[in-house]
């Protein structure tokens, strides 16, 4: 993870050291989100890109040098086996999610069967709403305990809602969940100034390599809020050499 008083404290830093304006905490809150789904956003299509130098054989597969695993590295923190609870509200009949969080990505899908013997716990396949219809309702093509089928819908709230056929005793996906909003929380101070409260603060949950590349991507939004163009530009060129760098 990643402090968030590190990041904000530095980027008070740059922007004071020519006076040139300051964040607030609450504008601060919403870039550091903003900025931390971006990059994290970013990993799958760096990835793909790099994936496709392993299998044309450019890729350096030496220990610590593999960038593809690198990245791949920085999603395993928010990948999970996640249970999934059945509500049979009237209106509902589906699973829905049974911890917090926010899914980013779907994974491997198991419905377990455990009122059969033996007991099946069976990758499910997912479908489409339209073919999901079409396949429970064939003879031919029907699901079995060793062969399920599901698909998603939106839920009450607009939650995920998963439909399985046949119905399982219980639904475990692996899941890729988005990272918590980091959040930088604050006591006012006897002048009135803002007092860094680390009980309360969420940190970034993204690897700490990720570090000089947040302060460089909030510093860009800073300058966009600022009216400072000379911050957007400084800090746009450090982020595409940091990136090029990446992936050199």
């Amino acid at each position: 993870m990643v402090n968030i008083n590190t990041v904000y404290t530095t980027v008070l830093y740059i922007l004071n050291k020519e006076q040139r304006g300051y964040v607030t905490p609450a504008e601060f809150n919403s870039l550091a989100t903003l900025v931390q789904e971006e990059i994290f956003d970013s990993y799958f299509p760096d990835g793909n890109q790099l994936n496709r130098q392993n299998q044309n054989n450019t890729q350096n597969d030496t220990e610590f040098f593999n960038m593809f695993k690198d990245t791949a590295y920085k999603t395993y923190p928010f990948e999970k086996i996640a249970p999934f609870a059945y509500d049979n509200t009237a209106g509902v009949l589906g699973w829905q999610l049974a911890i917090d969080g926010t899914i980013y990505k779907l994974g491997e899908i198991i419905s377990t069967y455990n009122t059969t013997n033996p007991q099946y716990d069976s990758i499910t396949q997912l479908a489409s709403n339209s073919d999901y219809n079409k396949i429970i309702r064939s003879k031919l093509t029907a699901p079995t305990v060793q062969n399920p089928i599901c698909t998603t819908s939106s839920g009450p709230n607009s939650t995920l809602l998963i439909k399985v056929s046949p119905q399982p005793n219980s639904l475990n996906i692996n899941c890729l969940f988005k990272p918590v909003a980091p959040n930088w929380s604050f006591t006012v101070g006897t002048l009135g100034q803002y007092l860094y409260d680390s009980t309360n603060s969420i940190n970034f949950e993204l690897d700490t390599s990720e570090q000089t590349n947040l302060i460089i991507q909030i510093l860009k939004y800073c300058g966009i809020i600022i009216n400072d163009p000379q911050i957007i530009q400084t800090a746009s060129i450090e982020a595409q050499e940091a990136s090029a760098n990446q992936k050199s």
